[in-house]
Parts: structure tokens; C-alpha cells; sequence
């Protein structure tokens, strides 16, 4: 079985904390919302998130990098990425927003640490191990238990299945970022991805606009609406997504993935900060998925399970 050398296994502790930071900030963009959706389309919220976004990242790349690495970036590449992981996925959150609670459309993310494992075991040929399948195992339980400790109930209508299809885009697309970009700084890659999907966004929302009337209901909205624009927007994706593109980078789709099962125990804490109850055993839940994550990469436990052969 492979050992990981101490430097690997404390550059693969960094990356998968820089993951769990992204999710912490991503989880916090879902109450946040709530106080932008009723006052704003699904197609022009998305516009707004990822303008906002966009306008904080693109003047950080250029003083970062220079002007020579924006503009021989592969624009049309990043667009198109871009408009897949945070256009459609932002676009199918929203409408699940509307339809549920941010709990139960976090409980949805469980599935992500699956398509995000399958994907890679069938495009990268990356070997099914032991240490995956137990790291699966206790990420999806773990994802379980926190969602028998929310408040939240799945009911399989148009706010779950909206979720599920903003879950299976941000994977196919947070993979694709990294793959398709590959001359690219993780910020270069978040910062080209984000700028592409705000610009057809915003072109969907001004048609969405101009032949439906859906316009969004400026005389509602203030500056605790737009206080929680700024989270779900320059937060929730600014920042979060450059954190989780690092994460991606460095453990693969499948390992980062499975930090999105303790996505649900974020949310209760944000909640619980704001005066709602606490759950153990959603902080249960959370523990098992960390620990799953860990184990598939085989940080813990792989000296004394051998989880390093192949099933």
C-alpha cells in the first residue's frame, strides 16, 4: 500500500482546511439569500452574484498577476465553464431556494462526494480503493446523520430536484476547471470562470428582462437586501470558489466533494449564531464526513485497515 511522506500528508491536511473553510463560506450564503430572493428573478439574482463576484476578483488578478495574464487567458474556455458551474448551478440553487429551506437544500449536497468519485473513476481511471470506498462510506453516512438532525425534509418535487442538478453541474464544472485550465493560477481559474458566467448572465437577465418583464423589485430592496447580495454574491462565491478551486486542485474532485456532506452542520451553526437551536447531532454528522474525507486520502487509519489495496 502507498504511505504518504510527511510534507504530502501535510500539504493534503492544508488543501482539505482550505476546503472546509470554502464550504464554511459557501453554507453561509444560503440564509444570506433568503433576505435577496423574494425581491429578485432567479436569471437576474445570478447575473447580480456573479457581477458582484466578478468585480472583486478581476481587479485582484490584474494587480496580482499583471495585465498580460488576463488577457491571454482562454476567455471562451473559462465562459463556457463558468456558465455550467456557477451560472446553471447558482440558476437551479435559487429556484431550489424558493421551494425549501437552506437546510434541507444543503441535505441535497450528499450526493455530491458520489458523482464527484464516479466521475473521476471513470474519466481519470482513478483506482477504486478500499480507503475511497470507506471514505465514501462514512462521508454519505455522515451526510445521513446530519440530515436526521435537521429541520429540513425532503419532499421530491421541484426545489430537490432543482438542487440535485445545481449539485451535478458545480461537479462536473469544478473538475473541469482545473482540467481545462491547466496554464492558469487557481485564482486565474476562478477569476475567468466567474467573470465568463457573469457576462452571460448578465445578457440572460436583460432578455429575461426585456421579453418577460422579469425585473427585479428595486423599490424592495435596501441595504439589508443587499447586505445579503453582497454575502451570497462576493462570499458565497468570490471566495468560496476560490478556496474550493485550490482545494480541487490539490485532492481531486472526489476527496473535496465529500466536505460538502458537513455542509448541513455549517448552516446549523450559522443559524445557531443568529439565536436557532443547537444540534449534536448534526456536529456528529459533520465529524464522520471529515473523517471519511480524511480516510479516503489516507490520512488516518490506513496504517492499521491497509485501505490502500484495491477492492
Amino acid at each position: 500500500m502507498t504511505v504518504l511522506s510527511p510534507s504530502a500528508a501535510r500539504s493534503a491536511l492544508i488543501a482539505n482546511l482550505i476546503c472546509l473553510a470554502s464550504m464554511m463560506i459557501w453554507a453561509a450564503g444560503l440564509p444570506a439569500a433568503g433576505l435577496i430572493i423574494p425581491h429578485m428573478p432567479p436569471v437576474a439574482l445570478t447575473a447580480g452574484r456573479a457581477t458582484l463576484a466578478a468585480l472583486v476578483l478581476l481587479p485582484i488578478w490584474w494587480l496580482w498577476e499583471g495585465r498580460q495574464a488576463v488577457l491571454k487567458a482562454d476567455w471562451a474556455t473559462g465562459a463556457w465553464i463558468g456558465f455550467v458551474t456557477l451560472g446553471l448551478a447558482s440558476f437551479f440553487v435559487i429556484i431550489a431556494l424558493q421551494f425549501n429551506d437552506p437546510v434541507t437544500v444543503a441535505i441535497v449536497t450528499a450526493v455530491m462526494p458520489v458523482a464527484g468519485i464516479l466521475l473521476e473513476c471513470v474519466s481519470d481511471k482513478r483506482p477504486f480503493t478500499r480507503a475511497l470506498a470507506a471514505g465514501l462510506l462514512l462521508s454519505v453516512l455522515g451526510g445521513l446523520i446530519a440530515v436526521s438532525g435537521a429541520e429540513g425534509s425532503l419532499d421530491f418535487g421541484v426545489g430537490v430536484l432543482a438542487a440535485l442538478a445545481s449539485v451535478l453541474c458545480y461537479t462536473w464544472g469544478s473538475r473541469e476547471t482545473v482540467r481545462a485550465l491547466p496554464d492558469l493560477t487557481p485564482l486565474g481559474r476562478c477569476t475567468v470562470t466567474v467573470a465568463g458566467c457573469a457576462g452571460i448572465a448578465l445578457a440572460a437577465a436583460l432578455g429575461d428582462g426585456v421579453l418577460r418583464g422579469n425585473w427585479p423589485d428595486w423599490q424592495a430592496i435596501g441595504w439589508t437586501e443587499f447586505g445579503g447580495l453582497a454575502v451570497f454574491g462576493i462570499g458565497s462565491m468570490a471566495v468560496s470558489q476560490l478556496l474550493w478551486i485550490i482545494s480541487v486542485g490539490r485532492i481531486g474532485i472526489g476527496a473535496a466533494s465529500m466536505h460538502m456532506n458537513a455542509v448541513p452542520f455549517y448552516v446549523m451553526l450559522i443559524v445557531f449564531v443568529l439565536g436557532g437551536p443547537w444540534s449534536w447531532l448534526q456536529t456528529l454528522g459533520a465529524a464522520i464526513v471529515v473523517a471519511g474525507a480524511l480516510m479516503a486520502q489516507g490520512l488516518i487509519a490506513r496504517r492499521l485497515t491497509g485501505y490502500g489495496r484495491t477492492v
